[in-house]
């Protein structure tokens, strides 16, 4: 008889969130876009890279820049194809052209197109309606998954709006240009820790953001650590989004990719426990069951469902290969075998 799987049977009418990497390493120069894509290959798509035309494009130079991006998205440095780009904001004379050359050269290959400064649910449906466009002119099959930046007063007071749009797979926060906007009501200490989790004006953001973006099934995505040599506090930084509920955390040095990895990936203890449970409910037919003197039905089942899709998208050795094929997971495209990512 056949086991269904988990995603046969859970999350029925719901919208889980998209299993991603958790992290989405931010590059905006040639030389720090081609040792990004040279460590991505080295370990495997364990981490985004978005390419930046926007903060990264120098200016007077935008079209090149594009190109220039385009041109990597494109090549066979792209292994693994989890490579994005960042235009320019909508209030910038560039920024359809930024989508015509990025999607004209390299729309194939583009894993997402992230949106910055949107300043109202309007503003994120004009740019993404002008990305379906092009996917269009170009004979492109695949919508290309939209990133929305919140880092405006007008996005954060639409950003339920922002994230029911279709498409948007990511709500991204975007910390210093958000303090910027408050023209010093809020110090500059709360870009940095502690101040980024305890200033009331900040957690009310990163929470609204969050909590937008599980409703609709989106990905919440948390800012940068400005802290690029200290590895224990970006990965402190990274534990203390994933308590907020975000599931994905910018890098901005190639330092911070490891442990915002290890932050926001499940322990061993857990993927097995997840393992367990799963193993035992699916030979239950998905009812009810007990499991260490607990009962478990499918509230719970998602849980472990969900955690596990997380440990197998960043590089969690599962403790039983044969789950793998058990539930439905795909085989790993990364290697499995390079210590620093356990």
């Amino acid at each position: 008889m056949h086991m269904l799987v988990p995603a046969e049977v859970l999350f029925a009418g719901e919208m889980p969130p998209p299993v991603m990497p958790v992290v989405d390493h931010y590059a905006g120069t040639e030389t720090r876009m081609r040792k990004a894509l040279a460590l991505q290959r080295e370990t495997g798509p364990l981490f985004d890279i978005t390419c930046d035309c926007e903060d990264g494009a120098p200016a007077g130079a935008e079209a090149e820049h594009a190109h220039l991006c385009a041109e990597l998205i494109l090549g066979a440095e792209n292994r693994h194809g989890r490579v994005g780009a960042r235009i320019h904001d909508i209030t910038h004379p560039h920024w359809e052209r930024d989508l015509e050359i990025l999607v004209g050269t390299a729309g194939k290959r583009l894993a997402f197109v992230t949106l910055p400064k949107v300043r109202s649910a309007n503003d994120a449906a004009r740019q993404i309606a002008a990305l379906r466009a092009l996917e269009s002119r170009h004979g492109l099959v695949r919508p290309i998954p939209a990133h929305v930046l919140i880092e405006t007063h007008g996005a954060l007071r639409e950003i339920w709006q922002i994230s029911a749009l279709e498409n948007v797979e990511c709500l991204d926060f975007g910390i210093m240009d958000f303090i910027s906007a408050h023209h010093g009501a809020i110090p500059a200490s709360a870009m940095r820790s502690p101040d980024q989790f305890e200033h009331p004006l900040i957690v009310r953001a990163k929470c609204e953001i969050a909590a937008a973006a599980l409703a609709f099934g989106r990905v919440p995505a948390h800012n940068v650590t400005t802290e690029l040599s200290n590895t224990d506090a970006v990965y402190q930084d990274a534990r203390l989004a994933r308590k907020f509920g975000f599931l994905r955390m910018w890098s901005i040095h190639p330092n911070q990719i490891d442990p915002i990895l290890k932050a926001m990936r499940p322990d061993f203890s857990e993927t097995e426990t997840a393992i367990a449970i799963l193993t035992a409910a699916q030979e239950a037919g998905w009812g009810p069951i007990r499991h260490a003197g607990k009962l478990h039905d499918r509230a719970s089942f998602r849980y472990y469902w969900t955690l596990l899709q997380r440990a197998h998208a960043t590089g969690v050795l599962l403790a039983e290969d044969e789950s793998v094929q058990r539930f439905g997971l795909a085989t790993p495209e990364f290697s499995r075998s390079r210590p620093v990512w356990r």
